[in-house]
């Protein structure tokens, strides 16, 4: 009985805490296609300072590891193309605006890249 209870203790720890992303790891950077690397570019020049994308654990945003492989953003809404486009340029909670920074060309870019991941 005591080896059970100790299973059911680390069952449950894991889905509390999480357990990393789930599927396969990011796309190495050496493999990436024009415009996914690109998009590492943009992420390094305008994400980075706030978010990883390679690893687990915020930095000042949540982590971009994974993030099309759930079925939503931190956030609540949907993991898709158009909720990520709505919040890097019109903001989201502490993250600002990104709308002058980056441009319809960047956006796709970007978006390229953190499918990769």
């Amino acid at each position: 009985m005591r080896v059970f209870g100790l299973v059911v203790l680390l069952v449950l720890g894991g889905m509390l805490t999480g357990c990393g992303p789930s599927g396969p790891p990011p796309l190495p950077l050496s493999q990436l296609n024009v415009q996914q690397a690109r998009g590492h570019v943009v992420f390094e020049t305008r994400c980075a300072r706030c978010h990883y994308d390679r690893r687990n654990g915020g930095l000042h945003g949540p982590t971009m590891l994974g993030v099309f492989k759930h079925p939503s953003l931190p956030s609540g809404a949907p993991a898709n193309d158009e909720r990520v486009t709505a919040t890097v340029l019109h903001g989201h909670g502490l993250m600002p605006s990104q709308a002058d920074a980056v441009d319809q060309q960047d956006m796709a870019d970007l978006l390229a890249y953190l499918h990769t991941l």
